[in-house]
């Protein structure tokens, strides 16, 4: 590839990368005269690609947005990375993104050389997905909030919180945070003049309302920092308090933050607090512990483990004699 091909390229992927470009900025990332810019503008032009330019002291350019695109140029690695983000977005949590993505990906081996192709198709021969249960989030749900969240317009919905209440909330919505099959929407409560997280699987009908606000900046400044700890602190059915036998930075290192609070009592002991609706979920999260903890509290949550350990110790101990009769 001479030089020529190899900038137009380059430009192309920067045209791709971000609305608005100034000439001088192109020209000084490409290391050429803003006279090349404008030639290589031409060029790209010409091979169907709608360069638009930008009026104004500066100048500049962008791509056209919604119009008909050639095929897009992927090196090797551009591709695979598709190839795998298709992959991994058909085990997404998004009602129906299984079948789109799926339907991508076969659009992009098609027009792929054949090395990359193959190199794909091994990928995929190579790769077992599990399967998941579990709530699925409405894909026009996102595309709306997201829109809202961009244009810092306000958003109305009805929502169902976790003990079944509903109830029609309005909020200036802020970011859309991804914890692993869960998406959930931090935002500014406008009815009770607070921050609030809410997962998005329970929220219906969610709507614009043409009401523009000014943003706020989220305690901590940190979108999923704040949603983690939204989820680990707020009130449950059954608070559970364990006393883990390993240093606080180590258990910090090891739990996902969204699965309690930790803080420690010595060098070699922490507390542990964490809650559940569900009594046997918060037994299954606890026994989870990859270290030696003492359960204080709940006394329905010791009684259930209690129950789980009999179960499974009459468990191994029907597997033992049944191995020494052999």
């Amino acid at each position: 590839m001479n030089g020529t091909s190899s900038r137009l390229l380059s430009m192309l992927s920067l045209l791709q990368g971000r609305r608005d470009w100034p000439g001088a900025e192109l020209a000084e990332r490409l290391e050429v005269s803003r006279r090349t810019i404008r030639r290589d503008v031409e060029r790209l032009r010409e091979l169907g690609y709608p360069v638009e330019s930008l009026t104004g002291p500066a100048g500049g350019y962008r791509l056209a947005s919604g119009a008909a695109m050639p095929p897009l140029l992927l090196d090797d690695d551009e591709a695979i990375a598709i190839a795998v983000g298709l992959r991994t977005a058909a085990r997404a949590s998004v009602t129906g993104i299984e079948e789109t993505s799926l339907r991508a990906l076969v659009k992009l081996e098609q027009v792929l050389p054949s090395r990359l192709r193959r190199r794909v198709a091994a990928l995929g021969a190579a790769t077992v997905t599990m399967a998941e249960t579990g709530p699925t989030v409405d894909p026009q749900s996102l595309t709306v909030i997201a829109s809202a969240c961009r244009d810092a317009e306000c958003v109305r919905f009805a929502y169902r919180g976790r003990d079944g209440v509903e109830s029609r909330r309005e909020v200036e919505p802020h970011k859309l945070v991804n914890l692993g099959r869960r998406w959930y929407l931090l935002a500014w409560d406008c009815g009770r003049e607070d921050w609030r997280s809410f997962r998005v699987d329970r929220l219906s009908e969610p709507a614009a309302t043409g009401v523009r606000h000014q943003r706020r900046e989220p305690p901590g400044r940190d979108a999923a920092k704040f949603v983690a700890r939204s989820i680990s602190s707020a009130p449950q059915r059954y608070e559970a308090r364990v006393t883990l036998k390993t240093p606080a930075a180590l258990a910090r290192k090891r739990f996902p933050a969204h699965w309690g609070v930790i803080e420690p009592i010595d060098d070699e002991t922490c507390e542990y607090r964490t809650g559940d609706f569900d009594l046997n979920w918060l037994g299954v999260r606890i026994t989870m512990l990859e270290v030696e903890y003492e359960v204080h509290e709940p006394p329905e949550l010791i009684e259930h483990l209690r129950e789980l350990a009999g179960r499974i110790e009459r468990a191994v101990g029907v597997v033992g004699a049944a191995s020494n009769r052999r």
